[in-house]
């Protein structure tokens, strides 16, 4: 079933009750005659009593009607038992008026239920259960239409509450797209049939029913603490390659959203042989992820890959969910860290440059009246205007970050002058270099088990054990896929390690996906021009390793081995961090007499 959007006018009854006017009936009413649209249109004005289903005389004139025009016939009806909307279908299907999508009380259902009839005795389809969770509806009806016009029996469905702990409790899933192979526990359908029964023997009271449901997915909705604000999610990977390298991203997904405060309550995995250009996940599986989103109770859905702005709209149609995507969940992230005026403008700056793209509106509803000569009519479009504030300030904040990349510059210059070696600690998201920082250092700079803990830069100074002085960078750490928004806009911060002379590569060697990290970090540090300057590459958190598992990445790795929360483990980091500044300061001198000789010997030079 479809979705359309219908515009009618209610009237006010004594006892709070409310009816339909008389309207233009929904649906496919073309080829009906007067005196059938008549009839038809008289179903308003019928009642059902609250507590029943459905009563014999309703479901006999809704089957003689359908059996005479041949089409299925269905009414949306309120529980006070008057009808709120009727629809005209085809013989196999009709389409459901949009209800406006108004967010509801997550503790109730919508206070509608579906009767519509069915010409070939057919039971649910697979379009009506779809409806009947997507709407939260009261109920889905399908009542059986006999060749002889009576009704025959009434199937019908109601939602379930989601079960207390399937909505506390993160599953992991993997769903194939051509297939319906599942590649761990089953979800359980959201929904549960009614014995059926002709109508007469319907005795199921209906009231009773739905508060009783009602009442259970409110217990289940309280599961978790009243004061717990956060938003809850269904992360969503969508892969066509390897389904254990779609989990690992997953994973780190997952990671991404307990940074940024999010509470996962379910993870899908979904493979394709291509993605879907519209939805990125196809039609039917949208559908099932709302569904399962709904009784969960979820607040967003986020998903592993990046969105286009065509595909946000298509899912925000079938959804009033928030809808995420990877690079708006590590910008909320850096939103919440950014606590300096740098990191507030980089932040702000890669936020609108991701949103930019995304502005979308059309129609005379989106005009803003611009008057005077020449400027009657639509004028310029709200969406226009959005665009071009968005864009001027984007090239305000541009111009901050050109400010800053020149101020930082002086800063770098005057170190070299002072020929202070500049250390900087470069790593995946997560890997300790805080922490490392605050253990070299003795200082207390912000160091938690979160990724992108820190955004803004720290420099400290380091005496080490040769008696050198040097500089210490802690930097933004690295991730896979960083969005090239974030790249462009944190350049000035990156381009501090661009002086550095030696880039201490920290590697969270706990992590089973470790060898990932390291190829990413190199990638990004190839982006970034910075893969010409010395590195010395650290194992952090060798106090989580067995003692065979630190000897085969030092020897396999040529690497050193720390525990940045244990200082004893970091004095033969500074030995080789002394032994490398020595080598790289000898170079230099050697480079400095080399191309002085060269002047020296020079005719050219000479002559001058």
């Amino acid at each position: 079933m479809m979705i359309q959007v219908p515009e009618r006018s209610v009237r006010q009854l004594p006892n709070h009750l409310e009816v339909k006017a008389i309207s233009n009936i929904e649906g496919n009413t073309q080829g009906l005659k007067p005196n059938q649209l008549q009839r038809i249109e008289k179903l308003y004005n019928r009642r059902i009593p609250p507590r029943d289903i459905v009563t014999q005389e309703f479901a006999r004139h809704l089957s003689e009607l359908s059996r005479e025009i041949n089409r299925q016939i269905g009414v949306l009806v309120n529980r006070n038992g008057y009808v709120e909307y009727v629809v005209v279908g085809n013989a196999n299907a009709i389409v459901l008026p949009d209800l406006k999508r108004v967010r509801m009380s997550a503790e109730r259902f919508r206070g509608l239920r579906c009767l519509h009839t069915h010409l070939l005795g057919e039971k649910l389809t697979q379009d009506d259960l779809t409806d009947l969770a997507l709407l939260r509806l009261d109920l889905m009806a399908a009542i059986e239409v006999k060749a002889d016009g009576l009704p025959g029996v009434v199937r019908a469905a109601h939602l379930l509450p989601a079960n207390g702990n399937q909505a506390g409790e993160a599953r992991q899933k993997s769903l194939e797209a051509d297939s319906d192979e599942d590649h761990s526990e089953a979800a359980a359908q959201p929904w549960a049939f009614l014995e059926p029964r002709v109508p007469s023997q319907l005795e199921v009271d209906f009231l009773d029913l739905i508060t009783s449901l009602e009442e259970e997915l409110a217990r289940s909705r309280h599961v978790r603490n009243p004061r717990d604000q956060r938003d809850r999610a269904i992360l969503v990977g969508v892969t066509t390659g390897s389904l254990a390298e779609a989990q690992e991203s997953l994973d780190e997904l997952k990671e991404l959203a307990r940074s940024s405060d999010v509470v996962v309550l379910d993870s899908v995995i979904q493979r394709r042989q291509k993605l879907d250009p519209r939805s990125l996940i196809g039609r039917g599986k949208l559908e099932e992820l709302i569904i399962r989103s709904l009784q969960l109770g979820v607040d967003a859905i986020i998903f592993d890959q990046n969105l286009s702005s065509a595909q946000v709209r298509v899912i925000n149609d079938a959804t009033d969910l928030k809808i995420i995507d990877r690079t708006q969940l590590i910008l909320d992230i850096f939103a919440q860290r950014a606590q300096s005026r740098e990191g507030k403008i980089q932040v702000e700056l890669a936020q609108l440059k991701y949103m930019l793209p995304r502005l979308s509106g059309s129609g005379t509803e989106m005009s803003r009246l611009m008057g005077g000569i020449g400027g009657r009519g639509p004028g310029e479009t709200k969406l226009e205007v959005d665009r071009r504030r968005v864009r001027d300030r984007i090239h305000h904040l541009e111009k901050q970050i050109e400010q800053l990349r020149t101020s930082r510059k002086v800063q770098r210059m005057k170190r070299l002058r002072r020929e202070v070696p500049i250390l900087s600690i470069v790593g995946y998201t997560n890997a300790g270099k805080s922490t490392l920082l605050n253990a070299l250092t003795q200082s207390t700079v912000t160091a938690e088990d979160l990724m992108f803990a820190t955004l803004d830069p720290t420099s400290r100074r380091l005496r080490l054990p040769r008696e050198q002085e040097v500089v210490i960078n802690d930097t933004v750490g690295f991730i896979k896929d960083l969005p090239p928004d974030l790249i462009t806009a944190f350049r000035a911060t990156l381009e501090e390690m661009e002086g550095s002379d030696l880039l201490i590569h920290l590697v969270d060697a706990s992590n089973p996906q470790f060898e990932n990290h390291i190829a990413s970090v190199k990638k990004l540090l190839e982006e970034l021009k910075l893969s010409d300057i010395p590195h010395l590459l650290v194992f952090n958190k060798s106090d989580l390793l067995s003692e065979d598992e630190i000897m085969n990445l030092r020897r396999a790795f040529n690497a050193v081995m720390i525990s940045a929360i244990r200082r004893e483990t970091l004095a033969p980091m500074l030995e080789r961090i002394g032994e490398l500044l020595d080598s790289a300061a000898a170079a230099r001198t050697s480079l400095r007499e080399a191309k002085q000789q060269i002047e020296t010997a020079s005719p050219a030079t000479q002559k001058i």
